[in-house]
């Protein structure tokens, strides 16, 4: 949590090392079982990669499928699948 805390105040709430942090850090929280805290993370990390990188960023991709493989770890099949075709679009 510091760490992201320290990368918006130091690179910007729309940075994409930001999203990054976000990222790793939801799947921290995922592996500790905490995925109320966790998807939120995803999500950001995603929408931040979608306007800092654009919508083809294999980094973008990458988010794309751990919060496809979040959801898909749920049950939550129907959710997952669009976000693991955008990730395979990508490459």
């Amino acid at each position: 949590e510091r760490a992201i805390a320290i990368g918006e105040k130091t690179l910007g709430p729309e940075h994409p090392d930001l999203a990054t942090r976000l990222n790793n850090y939801a799947e921290f929280l995922r592996a500790q079982g905490r995925l109320r805290d966790a998807a939120p993370l995803y999500e950001r990390a995603i929408a931040i990669g979608e306007k800092t990188l654009g919508p083809e960023h294999p980094d973008l991709a990458t988010r794309l499928n751990n919060y496809a493989e979040f959801l898909r770890a749920q049950g939550r099949l129907r959710d997952a699948a669009p976000l693991y075709e955008r990730a395979i679009a990508i490459g």
